[in-house]
């Protein structure tokens, strides 16, 4: 199985990108984040024209994410167990019953349970938006904690885009984010709490050290300068990563007009 995740940063104006991808690198599954449109907007026709099935929540422009599958499309859920939510509308407060937003979506194909998960951003450190990330990854990792203590053989791949940086060898210049999100304790720590319950990061073996970068700015020549972060993952359960065959960041996706901002990540798993 070939399986990648992207960041696509709005499917509608990417879609074209996005079918060409599957083509190149011969996809299996492809995991989208921030598609950015509702369900009625999204381009289900052209991934099916291509011959894929597709599995998609968006509530409106922001947020929303999908998977696409040409080896099956099984027991689709939306949001994982006690996803929580947050109200952009509350205020400084998180509501006691918030809005869950687009941003977790999985489904079983090929044997394997994709999950496509688009982590909350953080804004800043004393931002409400922060608090809800770290509670969205907490909720998440005792979530696959659970799954693994239930079927120590299960294949999960928890894919997308976690908006941390897990070390300072994963963004171009670490004094820069001193003080801000993707960076922080916190986040490292909940990043590496998901890795202790024993998913792996498959692509670190096959490219390691600095300058292995997801994702680049569009301000300040950010991508030329070769100046980004690696924030876009495949974390696969220990069974599924004991099969990983490769692992790699298709770069080329960043370049070129009308590219997002993130380039995708692809790993392939022997049968």
């Amino acid at each position: 199985m070939r399986l990648a995740t992207w960041n696509v940063n709005s499917i509608r104006s990417r879609v074209d990108r996005a079918t060409a991808l599957l083509d190149r690198h011969d996809i299996d599954v492809l995991a989208l984040q921030e598609t950015k449109c509702r369900d009625d907007q999204f381009p289900f026709e052209q991934f099916e024209a291509a011959g894929y099935e597709v599995a998609h929540i968006g509530l409106n422009q922001w947020n929303g994410v999908a998977i696409v599958s040409r080896v099956g499309l099984d027991d689709v859920e939306v949001a994982f167990p006690d996803q929580p939510g947050f109200d952009k509308n509350a205020g400084d407060s998180l509501l006691d019953s918030p809005v869950v937003e687009s941003r977790a979506i999985g489904a079983t194909c090929g044997g394997v349970r994709v999950w496509s998960l688009y982590v909350p951003n953080g804004r800043s450190l004393g931002d409400p938006h922060y608090a809800y990330k770290l509670e969205w990854l907490s909720t998440l990792r005792a979530d696959a904690a659970r799954w693994l203590t239930e079927d120590p053989s299960a294949q999960i791949a928890l894919v997308g885009d976690w908006n941390i940086a897990p070390t300072d060898d994963d963004v171009w210049d670490p004094k820069l984010f001193e003080g801000k999100t993707h960076t922080s304790a916190p986040e490292r720590a909940a990043f590496q709490a998901m890795l202790d319950t024993g998913f792996r990061d498959v692509m670190r073996p096959f490219a390691p050290g600095p300058g292995v970068y997801t994702y680049w700015d569009y301000t300040q020549l950010r991508f030329p300068r070769k100046e980004g972060m690696r924030i876009d993952f495949v974390l696969a359960s220990p069974a599924l990563a004991d099969r990983t065959k490769d692992a790699l960041v298709d770069r080329e996706e960043r370049k070129g007009k009308g590219a997002s901002d993130h380039a995708p990540v692809i790993a392939e798993f022997t049968d």
